[in-house]
């Protein structure tokens, strides 16, 4: 558990379920920074560095990927990943109303509903992930095992 005057609902999510996690922030002045700029402006290297993002499949329902900054979604074998036959970016201007995040602060902890979720399978070539702590300028520190517990995710391979 980690000590701040600034208590995100991820965060919350967290130390009610006694997860140990480590907080990093940083200077953003409101804005959403892009995850490689965040991973070097925490210190941290980008392969450990992962950004939270938001699709909806062809089947209207929204599904959750979290990927390494520094890659892209590989759309198709996100949608085999969550059984679909396609998923599609969901437009940044429905962000909130679909996570209650905003972008460049949208975590995979604590989004409105549970959605299913995917975490890339780089997540296992390190000992932890860094990934948004729900507000721009926060980033949480977890085990990757941690996080697929409490968002009930599965890893997968859905990276180009």
């Amino acid at each position: 558990m980690a000590n701040s005057k600034i208590k995100t609902n991820a965060m919350r999510i967290l130390d009610k379920a006694k997860v140990n996690y480590n907080l990093y922030n940083y200077d953003s002045n409101g804005e959403a920074v892009d995850g490689v700029s965040v991973a070097h402006m925490i210190g941290k290297p980008e392969e450990q560095v992962f950004k939270t993002l938001v699709t909806q499949g062809a089947s209207r329902e929204f599904y959750v990927f979290v990927i390494p900054v520094a890659k892209e979604l590989d759309l198709k074998a996100a949608a085999r990943s969550v059984g679909e036959k396609s998923v599609e970016m969901i437009k940044v201007a429905d962000i909130n109303k679909i996570t209650g995040y905003v972008r460049g602060g949208c975590s995979p902890v604590g989004m409105k509903k549970s959605y299913k979720t995917v975490i890339d399978a780089a997540c296992e070539n390190v000992d932890t992930i860094i990934v948004s702590a729900g507000k721009i300028g926060y980033q949480i520190e977890i085990k990757p095992k941690e996080l697929v517990e409490l968002v009930r995710g599965e890893i997968e391979s859905i990276i180009h």
